[in-house]
């Protein structure tokens, strides 16, 4: 497997977003999965992260899968487009913060102005819990729109790491 460096950005905020709350508008919805099936799971997963390199879950068992998924702290919210799976994403609340560990559209719905609505739903509901911090992290394998779109909404990076990463 040829291995690449790869900078990754972890961003945070501690206020919730200045700009208001918009809804999203028809025919988006997003849906709560309270308990995802490892194979719906895979299909977010994989499909989401397809283009950017997302590979830390795909060798987890149904069983790891399902002991992350199920716990507590854990929210998986999934974005519809007309009953269709459009993105996800996946809040982790520990110690009054909120991680938004896992985000992203589905390929087909990449470069239609659906990021930025979906994000600032998502911050939205991070901020709902009454989070101390809300922060994630992104790298350079991301999309090239990702990086300055958490910025524009709000998150501040406040570290950067390079590491080697083998890829397919």
């Amino acid at each position: 497997m040829p291995s690449k460096v790869v900078t990754i950005t972890y961003l945070q905020m501690f206020e919730s977003p200045t700009q208001p709350h918009l809804p999203l508008p028809e025919p988006l919805v997003a849906m709560r999965s309270f308990e995802p099936t490892p194979s719906f799971y895979r299909y977010l997963y994989s499909t989401v992260g397809l283009g950017w390199h997302w590979l830390d879950r795909r060798s987890w068992s149904d069983q790891q899968l399902c002991t992350q998924l199920h716990r507590p702290e854990i929210q998986l919210w999934v974005l519809y487009h007309a009953g269709t799976p459009a993105g996800y994403c996946e809040l982790v609340s520990v110690d009054n913060e909120v991680n938004v560990g896992y985000f992203g559209l589905m390929p087909e719905f990449v470069g239609k102005g659906l990021g930025r609505l979906w994000l600032g739903w998502t911050l939205h509901q991070a901020w709902s819990k009454k989070p101390s911090r809300v922060w994630l992290h992104t790298c350079d394998l991301d999309h090239p729109a990702a990086l300055p779109l958490y910025e524009k909404l709000g998150l501040k990076p406040y570290h950067r790491l390079r590491e080697v990463r083998e890829l397919p």
